[in-house]
């Protein structure tokens, strides 16, 4: 039986190169590479794994949230809804969604063109019924979706607290652009990430297996093997750790001697100590986030939690 085909649409993600953002990055003080950088192929499976660790309560929270909401939700939206999601990933919880709302289509988003069209195709062919679009673009970039048949009502999907990658200003443009492309009437279902123990977050981003680091320290592999660079991983060391003041998790690479690295054929001196800051993690409470949607256009329609109130997941309506 032959699977249905995959609508490719190329948006040519990434306007600054990883090249220009390393330069760049190296260049400042304190140093710094965007995060949209872990996902390269590689990037893409570690972080996966990282979703399977014990410690990591993020993905099991959110799963059984949804598990819990799918039937009020598909209640709540309406039907014969297209279904968008920003960084589809493996799209294990958007399957959840698909068989709650059987929407009329379906629309991948993700920087990493190849774990896209793997994730697309492997939803194209157990749902031969779902138009299935993969579209390869930088999500937090302006939004400029390609229009598909119909007058259907859009549902934006934006799991994982993704959004705390954000900081809260650029966070609060990035709903703006998802409200304006989903439109009166349109939804976001959204995962966040709240406030609390920062000892439950610390194990949350430093696991046991060390997969956490694993991920972090192959940005610098996909520097050395993408651009050729003269530097040495293993000179350098995974930090994550809660600022409470900032409200969010900071995950660092820090250098573990004093060193010189080159990159097209400029070097950096690194001290011993000195950090590339990787990854913001924000977190919020319930009351935080909601003014950071008005603010972005959206109401918030329904919140969901665990009972503990670790993670949420928030329906978000533009009126």
């Amino acid at each position: 039986m032959s699977v249905p085909a995959v609508r490719f649409h190329d948006h040519h993600p990434v306007s600054t190169s990883l090249r220009q953002a390393v330069l760049r990055g190296f260049s400042s003080s304190p140093k710094a590479i965007p995060t949209k950088f872990f996902y390269d192929r590689r990037g893409s499976e570690l972080f996966d794994a990282i979703c399977e660790q014990p410690e990591y309560y993020q993905t099991r929270t959110e799963m059984a949230i949804l598990r819990r909401c799918a039937d009020e939700l598909a209640e709540r939206v309406a039907e014969r809804c297209q279904l968008l999601e920003l960084g589809s990933g493996a799209s294990r919880k958007i399957r959840l969604l698909l068989e709650a709302l059987r929407p009329v289509s379906y629309l991948g988003i993700d920087i990493s063109r190849d774990f896209l069209l793997e994730s697309t195709r492997r939803l194209a062919r157990d749902y031969p019924w779902l138009d299935v679009h993969a579209v390869w673009a930088d999500f937090s970039a302006r939004l400029d979706l390609p229009e598909l048949r119909g007058n259907e009502h859009r549902l934006a999907f934006f799991p994982g607290s993704s959004i705390g990658n954000f900081e809260p200003l650029e966070a609060e443009r990035l709903l703006g652009h998802v409200a304006r492309e989903v439109g009166a009437g349109g939804c976001l279902l959204i995962g966040v990430d709240l406030k609390k123990d920062p000892a439950l977050l610390d194990a949350a981003y430093n696991d046991a297996q060390g997969v956490t680091a694993h991920f972090n320290l192959n940005l610098l592999e996909r520097i050395r093997v993408e651009l050729g660079a003269h530097i040495r991983v293993e000179n350098f060391e995974h930090l994550a750790f809660y600022d409470a003041s900032a409200g969010r998790v900071e995950m660092h690479l820090v250098s573990q001697r004093a060193q010189r690295v080159r990159v097209a054929d400029r070097y950096f001196h690194f001290e011993a100590g000195e950090r590339i800051h990787t990854e913001n993690s924000y977190k919020y409470t319930l009351e935080e986030f909601a003014r950071l949607a008005t603010r972005a256009g959206f109401r918030v329609d329904r919140t969901w939690t665990d009972d503990a109130q670790l993670f949420s997941v928030q329906l978000l309506q533009v009126d």
